[in-house]
């Protein structure tokens, strides 16, 4: 639209808005704000109108923007532009514009500033930031309006953002001529040197490029302020991009310096308000190696940066190393560094452009809105646009490859706001005033006045509103911006001190959606094998419809005499026993994917208590006969006798007392330390899928707090048993008795239930985290075992009777045979025995008494010998008549004794 100038020429030297020197104050309605007529000093200029236009309306719309002007060598005194404000009222209506005559530079004295430029280093902020302050020297020192009688001279040094080299340039700042009214550093280590020895000098420290929170301190920083907002401004920001995207959980990586480790002490303080965790933090000197190789262990996913723009290229080619980056992660880092950051070259890493363009595409920055978006005038008559393209032309590269670019505003309104301040304290607002030239280190009555005078300032500046709160800090809104194909894009903005977040939805996620603040973890239980479990369940009902056919059989041919010889009530235990222990298959196969929570304990309870009784009844009425065989066969031959005759109480209060301990033990088990449902967490496996989950395996336990203990007592006194069974039966393998006839299938049985049990107990302890494999051990070792036994103890007793036919009972037989006693084999090898140890004691008597005759014979002869020698043999041959020969030796035939003679 054009641009009409409209001067009305006016005779006074003297511009003054409506109700200032007599003119008429305009009214505030709801249709704007009234027209300003000048009066006749000076002229107006209204934009976009023509002069009918302008006598033809009464109102002019809120935002518009009209400017003073004066003709020939005068210039505008006071405000130059006037914004109509929302609540119909102008801007800047108390005070007054004037038109005044321009005094040459020679009559102008001088006031120095001392400042501090970061060429290089961490942060080159001074490349753009000196460029910005001479063009606001420039424009401050131009304006008659501000300092008339005085001109703003800068003197400056490269600090390259070093406290060091900054320490010995401040040395020089201070005890070399000019005295400077004003020190201006850049980075905030430098800042805090200067702002902490400044009261020692009675100076006032303005920054335009600090920005951690500890300058915010009054108590250590009295005279400080900063155009550049305080880092901390940057965290309720992030805290809100956290909040909206669903973030709980962040990691940080920080350069060690105290401007970043104040910020991160801050944020730390906001996320923790805000119910969000910090779960990693590293931090680093100058090699970040280590901590992104942390951050990439530790699974951090949402990280937040910390350091200065050099630092940032060493993160990023370590992030770019460990793939740190990508669908993901997200990164939030500064955003006052050059918008080309990434593409610089930097000796010190070993990163190409394009890996260093990968990894830090997508990442957020949240930076301090440096540079007005409204683009509306400035106290210095210049918009941001216009701010923004005169400073380029002064730049000697392009404005993406030089530091400070962004905080080229803060630099050129940190002028302003010195200018300002030193105009009100000089008394060019009109006050009476005091003279700047009177400035020096001791006088702080003169520093008082301009530490007011700043702590007063509000003006539109390139960068938007300059306000200062109590701590010496800007405040501003923040600017949100995403590195969108190689280039930042403005993603949204915030203003913290109303919570008003303005989104304009153009953020991009590499993965189409903000990925997760950790990998998803999906909680999965491992259940038993359900083909298994159902194979082993028919197997184990099989087995207990064989334990019920044998415990009928048992019961029902229990008059039969070869049935009661095998102690059929004790065969009945066992049958029941067996059934028992089967039974405990199917609790044993039971998990979640069967019963809920609330059910795991009892279905805990019942594989215990079926497989402890299962177990007694089963093994102990089987250990009871073995035992009783061993005991009676197996003592000396004088102890014999009164153990033969079976009393059948004592085996049931033997196999009662085994059952007992059971229960006993049971008992206190559950009462003490029940059986309890846990949890077995493995390590987390990642699925064959592209995603962003992990899957965390889980397997539930029955157990108890002091399992291993219960266990030892279980196991130990059951193993002994065990191996005590397998002694007996082996020691009574040839016995032979009819009072318990299946003694040695019962030894059979044993061995082979003790060999399964033994086996099978620690096998199942070492594969308790494979349900599988733990299960099929168990099943089938109680499957097995109670197969074995029932089928080695009643099968045999089947076939005898069905193939035999001896279904007859004892009275039965009697009847039959007249003496049951003559027909039974074993009742005949006993009187056999009998009869035969009676005759061996015969013998040995007989065999005694011969030995003492042959004894005596022998004594004789030879006493015989002595008295009659030996005569001489006859030629004829024949024998000697003498006594006749002692036996040579002694037989028995039966009870008869024969001596034989030579």
């Amino acid at each position: 639209m054009l641009l009409l100038l409209l001067l009305l020429p006016l005779a006074p030297l003297f511009l003054r808005p409506p109700g200032a020197g007599g003119a008429q104050t305009p009214n505030a309605t709801s249709e704007g704000c009234q027209i300003i007529h000048p009066p006749w000093e000076g002229g107006i200029r209204y934009r976009g109108l023509t002069r009918d236009q302008v006598k033809a309306i009464n109102f002019l719309p809120v935002d518009y923007e009209i400017e003073y002007v004066c003709r020939g060598e005068r210039e505008v005194v006071g405000p130059k532009v006037r914004k109509c404000l929302a609540n119909g009222s102008w801007t800047d209506m108390d005070t007054p514009s004037r038109c005044v005559n321009r005094t040459p530079h020679s009559e102008r004295r001088a006031v120095y500033i001392g400042a501090l430029f970061p060429m290089s280093g961490g942060w080159p902020g001074g490349q753009a930031c000196q460029p910005a302050v001479e063009m606001a020297l420039e424009d401050v020192n131009s304006r008659r309006d501000i300092l008339p009688d005085y001109e703003l001279k800068l003197i400056h040094h490269d600090s390259k953002c070093d406290p060091g080299q900054a320490t010995k340039y401040l040395y020089e700042l201070l005890y070399n001529d000019p005295i400077k009214i004003i020190l201006m550093p850049g980075c905030s280590s430098v800042s805090t040197l200067v702002a902490e020895a400044a009261r020692m000098w009675n100076l006032i420290v303005l920054s335009y490029g600090s920005s951690s929170p500890a300058l915010s301190n009054r108590q250590r920083f009295p005279t400080f302020f900063r155009t550049h907002p305080s880092a901390t401004l940057h965290n309720p920001t992030r805290v809100k991009l956290f909040e909206k995207w669903g973030w709980k959980k962040i990691a940080t990586i920080q350069q060690t310096t105290e401007v970043f480790t104040s910020t991160l002490d801050d944020l730390e303080e906001r996320v923790k308000e805000a119910g969000i965790e910090i779960t990693f933090r590293q931090s680093f000197f100058s090699d970040p190696a280590v901590p992104v190789k942390n951050l990439k262990r530790q699974d951090a996913r949402i990280i937040v940066g910390l350091f200065y723009e050099t630092e940032a290229r060493k993160v990023f080619c370590e992030v770019y190393k460990e793939r740190l980056f990508g669908k993901k992660y997200v990164w939030f880092l500064i955003g006052w560094y050059a918008d080309n950051w990434f593409k610089i070259y930097d000796p010190s890493i070993n990163c190409t452009v394009d890996e260093m363009t990968e990894a830090v595409e997508g990442h957020i920055t949240t930076e301090i809105v440096m540079l007005n978006p409204a683009n509306t005038r400035s106290i210095s008559n210049m918009t941001s646009q216009e701010f923004v393209e005169k400073l380029t032309k002064r730049l000697k590269r392009h404005p993406e490859e030089t530091g400070g670019f962004q905080e080229a505003p803060l630099a050129y309104d940190a002028i302003w706001a010195l200018a300002l301040a030193l105009n009100k304290t000089s008394g060019g607002g009109g006050r009476s005033g005091v003279r700047l030239e009177d400035f020096n280190y001791n006088n702080q009555t003169i520093t008082d006045q301009i530490y007011r005078a700043m702590n007063s300032s509000s003006f539109e500046g390139v960068s938007g509103h300059v306000v200062f709160d109590a701590s010496g800090s800007r405040m501003a809104w923040t600017l949100i911006e995403q590195l969108q194909g190689g280039s930042y894009k403005k993603i949204g903005y915030y203003d913290s001190t109303k919570d008003d977040l303005s989104w304009s939805k153009t953020d991009k996620w590499i993965g189409g959606s903000p990925p997760a603040d950790q990998t998803l973890v999906i909680k999965t239980f491992r259940f038993l094998s359900q083909k298994l479990f159902i194979s082993v369940s028919v197997l184990s009902s099989l087995g207990i419809v064989l334990a019920v056919v044998c415990l009928s059989f048992n019961i029902y041919n229990s008059h039969v005499r070869y049935i009661q010889n095998s102690q059929p009530n004790l065969n009945n235990l066992t049958a029941v026993g067996c059934s028992l222990a089967l039974a405990a298959v199917f609790p044993l196969g039971l998990d979640g994917y069967h019963i809920g929570r609330s059910q795991f304990p009892f279905v805990c309870q019942a594989r215990l208590w079926l497989l402890g009784l299962g177990f007694s009844l089963g093994y102990g009425s089987m250990f009871t006969k073995i035992w009783w065989v061993h005991t009676v066969f197996t003592k000396k031959e004088e102890k014999k006798e009164w153990r033969k005759t079976l009393e059948p109480w004592k085996l049931y209060a033997t196999v009662g007392l085994l059952v007992g301990m059971d229960v006993l033990t049971l008992a206190i088990w559950q009462i003490v330390d029940p059986l309890h449902r846990t949890i077995e967490t493995f390590a987390k496996e990642e699925p064959k899928e592209d995603i962003d989950v992990s899957i965390l395996p889980q397997l539930e336990h029955c157990s108890s707090k002091k399992m291993n203990t219960w266990l030892g007592i279980f196991y130990g006194y059951k193993g002994l048993l065990l191996l005590l069974g397998i002694f007996l039966a082996y020691e009574t393998k040839s016995v032979s008795t009819e009072k318990i006839n299946d003694h040695r299938a019962v030894g059979m049985a044993i061995y082979n239930v003790a060999v399964l049990c033994l086996i099978t107990a620690p096998v199942t302890m070492i594969l308790s985290s494979q349900q599988d494999a733990a299960f099929a051990f168990a099943s089938l070792a109680i499957v097995f075992s109670s197969y074995i036994t029932l089928v080695v103890l009643f099968v045999p007793k089947m076939r005898r009777l069905i193939t035999r036919g001896e279904w007859q009972s004892e009275a039965q037989d009697t009847m039959k045979t007249g003496s049951s006693t003559n027909n039974n084999e074993e009742e005949k090898s006993r009187l056999l025995e009998k009869e035969n140890r009676e005759l061996e004691k015969i013998i040995a008597e007989k065999e005694e008494r011969v030995s003492e005759l042959r004894h005596q014979l022998q004594s004789r002869q030879q006493l015989r010998s002595r008295r009659h020698p030996p005569t001489p043999p006859d030629p004829s041959g024949a024998l000697p008549r003498g006594p006749p020969e002692p036996p040579d030796r002694l037989s028995c035939d039966g009870s008869r004794v024969h001596l034989l003679y030579k």
